[in-house]
């Protein structure tokens, strides 16, 4: 799972200006939920951008959805975006 993390950050650091980011992984939390599956991750994003600082909030958020569309489909079961 590592791997995958690494791979997800370089991909957004390849397509987005980033000074720092952070991916937290929360799986764990949600491991008593109803809609939980082994295989697919609960994830954070923090990111610090002044590219996506520029843009409207959800212009930012939907910018990283299509970037991670793929993942999200099928290997990212929740996404929290906190863009500072």
């Amino acid at each position: 799972m590592k791997s995958f993390l690494e791979e997800l950050e370089k991909k957004i650091k390849q397509n987005i200006n980033v000074d720092k980011l952070e991916i937290l992984d929360n799986t764990s939390k949600h491991k008593s939920h109803k809609s939980f599956e082994k295989n697919k991750l609960h994830l954070t994003l923090i990111i610090e951008s002044d590219e996506l600082k520029e843009l409207e909030r959800v212009k930012a958020h939907k910018k990283i959805m299509s970037l991670l569309s793929n993942e999200l489909k099928n290997k990212i079961h929740a996404l929290e975006i906190k863009i500072k």
